[in-house]
Order: C-alpha cells, then sequence, then structure tokens
C-alpha cells in the first residue's frame, strides 16, 4: 500500500503538480481536482486519512523513494563516467592506430615511389644496356667472321697467283738451259712463258717491278749471246726468289692473322659470357626488387585498408556516444525533474492535514 501509494503520487506530481508547496491546501486541492491523476491522488489522500494511517509512515517512504532517486542518479553517473572514460579510451586507441597507418602509409609510398620503382627502372636499363653490348659482341664476331674468310680467301688467291708465277719462272728457267743459238721458234716459247708470268702477277703486286725489269731485259735481245742469257737467267732466280719469299711472307702473315682472328673470336667469347653472367645478377637483383614492391604494395594496401576501417570504427564510436549521451542526459533530466517532485511531495505531506481533504 504504501509503495503503490508513493508511485501514484510521483504520477500525479509529475503531471499535475506545476506550483511549489507554498501554495494552500485548498489551492492544491484545486489543482488536483484538474486531472484524473489529482483525483486519484486525492482519493487515496482521503482513504489514507480515513484508515488513520499514520503520516510518518508516507514520509518515511517518500523519504526512501527520495534517496532511491539519488542512488540511481549516481548509478547514472558513476555507468555513465565509466563509458566516457571507456568512450575516451577507445577514440586515443583509434586515433594512434590512424596515425601509425597513415605513417605506414607514406612510408610505403615513399619507399615504392623514391627507392623501389627508381632502382626497377635503373636494373632494366641496366639489362637493355647489357643485351645492347651483347648485340653489338655478336655483330663484331660475325663481322670478324667474315673479315677473316675475306682475307683467307685472298691469301688463297695471292698464294695460287705466286705459285702459277714460281711454275712460269721455272718453266723459263729450264727453257733458256736449251737455248744455244735458239731458233725463232724457241724465242717465241720462251717469250710466251715471260707472258705467262705476266699474266699471273696483278699489276698491283710487288713482284710487277721485278717482271718489268726482266721483260726489258728479254725484248728483242739476241739469245745467241750467253751473257745476254745470263742476266737473264739472273734476272728470273731473283724474281724467282723474291716470289718465294712473298710466298713465306704472306703464309706468315696469314698464320699471324689466324692466331690473332682466333685470340679475338675468343675475347669477343669471354665478353658474350661476361655480359651473359651481368644480365643474370642484375636480373636477380631486378626479381628481387619487383618482389619488394608487391610485397609494400601488399603492405600498402592493407594499410590503407586498416586506415578506412579504423575510420569507420571511430565514426561508429562517437555516433553511439552521441546517442547514449543524449540518452544519458535525457535520463539524469528525468531523474532530477523526479527527484524535486519528490522533495516538493515530500514537503506537502509533511505541511498537509490529510483529514481535512475531501473528494
Amino acid at each position: 500500500m504504501k509503495t503503490i501509494f508513493v508511485l501514484v503520487v510521483v504520477i500525479a506530481l509529475a503531471t499535475s503538480l506545476k506550483s511549489t508547496f507554498r501554495q494552500t491546501p485548498q489551492k492544491l486541492q484545486a489543482e488536483l481536482q484538474k486531472s484524473n491523476y489529482g483525483k486519484a491522488l486525492l482519493h487515496l489522500l482521503e482513504l489514507h486519512s480515513m484508515a488513520g494511517g499514520a503520516v510518518s509512515e508516507l514520509v518515511d517512504a517518500i523519504e526512501e523513494l527520495d534517496n532511491d532517486l539519488i542512488d540511481g542518479l549516481q548509478l547514472l553517473e558513476f555507468n555513465f563516467q565509466q563509458r566516457t572514460n571507456q568512450h575516451n579510451a577507445l577514440v586515443v586507441q583509434l586515433n594512434q592506430q590512424m596515425n601509425d597507418a597513415q605513417i605506414d602509409i607514406s612510408r610505403s609510398e615513399d619507399v615504392i615511389e623514391n627507392l623501389l620503382l627508381p632502382r626497377r627502372e635503373q636494373l632494366e636499363n641496366r639489362i637493355a644496356n647489357l643485351e645492347e653490348n651483347q648485340e653489338i659482341n655478336r655483330k663484331n664476331y660475325d663481322e670478324e667472321v667474315l673479315i677473316r674468310e675475306q682475307d683467307h680467301e685472298a691469301f688463297e688467291a695471292q698464294i695460287a697467283e705466286l705459285t702459277d708465277a714460281t711454275a712460269a719462272v721455272d718453266d723459263a728457267l729450264a727453257l733458256l738451259q736449251t737455248l744455244s743459238n735458239p731458233s725463232l721458234a724457241q724465242v717465241k716459247k720462251f717469250q710466251n712463258s715471260l707472258k705467262k708470268i705476266e699474266q699471273s702477277i696483278k699489276p698491283r703486286s710487288k713482284m710487277a717491278p721485278f717482271l718489268k725489269a726482266l721483260l726489258t731485259l728479254a725484248s728483242n735481245q739476241n739469245f745467241s749471246d750467253q751473257g745476254i742469257i745470263s742476266q737473264i737467267v739472273d734476272a728470273l732466280n731473283e724474281f724467282r726468289n723474291a716470289i718465294v719469299d712473298s710466298i713465306n711472307d704472306q703464309t706468315l702473315a696469314e698464320a699471324n692473322a689466324v692466331e690473332e682472328y682466333e685470340e679475338r673470336l675468343a675475347q669477343l667469347d669471354h665478353e658474350h659470357i661476361e655480359f651473359q653472367r651481368q644480365i643474370n645478377a642484375v636480373n636477380v637483383d631486378l626479381t628481387a626488387t619487383n618482389n619488394k614492391i608487391d610485397d609494400v604494395t601488399e603492405f600498402l594496401n592493407q594499410r590503407v585498408a586498416d586506415l578506412k576501417q579504423y575510420s569507420a570504427e571511430l565514426q561508429l564510436e562517437n555516433d553511439n556516444y552521441a546517442d547514449e549521451t543524449q540518452i544519458y542526459n535525457d535520463t539524469k533530466n528525468e531523474f532530477i525533474r523526479e527527484q524535486q517532485i519528490t522533495e516538493q511531495a515530500l514537503a506537502l505531506v509533511q505541511s498537509v492535514d490529510f483529514s481535512h481533504i475531501q473528494v
């Protein structure tokens, strides 16, 4: 009965009483008559008075309710302070996580843009230069082979020419040994041998001056003169020796050229192998750099996602805390209002003679 009565008093006072306890009982009764809650309150007061209930019990009940409201408000304040502390700690944590994520993002972008990408470009350019050097190396190799083939063909042609010239000189010397009062036919045959020698020697050959001197000596000579024949034989022998020396010189030069050629090819092959070794080494570095770019990019994307998540969590936390703050303020105001009404009710009960209240 006491609890029901107290609740009715609180409800009635919350909806009907807007004046202070300083109002006279007559005015208060008139105000209560204006609402159903007030009428119910007056009716309960009348019943309490008719039943002879002690006012002190009603006062104790209202004071207990007032104390409950005070405890409830303190608990509300304590819980909200706890929630505020939790909110502040979470905001600090999320802001720190966002700051860390932003630092990681900035560092990762800096590493990619200013370190890894330039490094990859440098390595790719290095490989391109090495491959270009390899291509030039192979072109030089092919040119060396072609030049050597051409030089060797020229050498063989020159040796063949000189060999033919040697044979022609030998024929001429053999013919001269048979000449003593030569016939016209023999002279003609000898002159044909000289022409054969002439045809076997190119104009720019170093044998050409010897041949020219020999032809001058042999032209229109009387081969019956043994002195003339002796001079021609000496000239032919000198010419033959010159041809043999030329063959020897060119053979030695060819051997030296072949040796230099083989050394040059070996050098080009060594350079080609070295270029390939460097390309392989740079490719290893390039692969590692690309893998590093992938790793840092993956980390960057993760930190960007983390930053978005932290930002969303912070926004959600702020929204929830704002809603909870509104609920807290509304609840606190309700507690304060109910506490004020309870205090007014207490003052009213302590000042009113319930036996005089009539519905």
